[in-house]
């Protein structure tokens, strides 16, 4: 069968090229103008790639300019919710792999939601697509553990290793005709929307373990959450908990000590220590974060 690959990013052209050097014959491939390396990729094996937004029929209007008709489509990490004009142009399938365990963290950057909120695993689905965001029927999917000191981007390094895998069995599925699939439960669904650079802001009345969670979520090489002291933006990639004491009549945020370089910044359950930090400020006892 013919295939039309939606990618973006690392992680799209990773599972792209392990597509490429499969049997399948891919008909074009759909990417947005910042996956400069899946370009340079389709460009170097000539594969037709449309690259930009493919709302209001561009895309659509793209494939019959140059006559592409293909059976399947696969989405993988890419930019774009599809609308029905593309999902229409495949006559079989349209699958999304979509990272989180749905019905749950549908919608952007699941994976660091999952941190975020202290979920212990996450996992990647694979998906019917329809024009709703992330609620067609399941077709497979994978568990991927949470440990305690994952980040947002190591977790996607996961996702790397089990994605290349589970696109090529379910285009094995899909060629075989074997391809089973399951009804969301709905009642089980949550939605997350999309998370910008400016939403990283830490909120110090916030317990202990969000706070972690917050900061290991979007660590490096993410834009990575911060805290302001006075006017001097503060980057924090990572923090651990300490048995500093503490009076509870402290403001949460106020430094409480500064230990070889390191803050102690006061919580409401508890001390934590800055580990690494970004800042061109100088954070003495006694300052206090907001």
């Amino acid at each position: 069968m013919n295939y039309c690959i939606c990618a973006s990013g690392s992680l799209g052209l990773t599972v792209l090229q392990r597509l490429a050097a499969s049997p399948i014959t891919i008909k074009c491939v759909l990417t947005d103008r910042h996956s400069d390396s899946i370009v340079e990729y389709c460009e170097r094996i000539l594969l037709p790639v449309f690259v930009g937004n493919p709302r209001k029929r561009k895309a659509v209007e793209w494939m019959e300019e140059r006559k592409i008709q293909f059976e399947n489509l696969l989405s993988i990490n890419y930019l774009f919710i599809l609308e029905s004009d593309v999902l229409n142009k495949s006559t079989e399938y349209a699958v999304n792999f979509h990272g989180s365990l749905l019905p749950k963290y549908r919608g952007r950057t699941p994976h660091v939601w999952a941190i975020i909120n202290g979920e212990r695993e996450t996992g990647v689905t694979a998906h019917l697509m329809n024009v709703n965001c992330d609620d067609g029927d399941i077709v497979r999917q994978v568990i991927v553990p949470i440990e305690e000191d994952d980040t947002g981007a190591s977790i996607l390094e996961k996702y790397k290793q089990l994605y290349p895998d589970l696109v090529l069995q379910v285009v094995k599925d899909i060629e075989s005709k074997k391809i089973v699939c399951r009804k969301q439960d709905i009642s089980k669904a949550s939605y997350f929307g999309k998370r910008t650079p400016e939403d990283g802001k830490i909120c110090w009345e916030w317990q202990k373990e969000r706070i972690r969670n917050w900061v290991r979520a979007q660590a490096k090489p993410y834009p990575g959450a911060f805290t302001f002291l006075n006017n001097d933006k503060i980057i924090i990639n990572k923090i651990e908990y300490s048995d500093l004491g503490f009076d509870d009549t402290m403001s949460n945020g106020l430094i409480v000590a500064v230990k070889d370089g390191k803050p102690y910044v006061k919580t409401p359950n508890g001390v934590v220590k800055m580990i690494e930090f970004e800042t061109g400020a100088i954070i003495k006892e006694g300052d206090l974060l907001s």
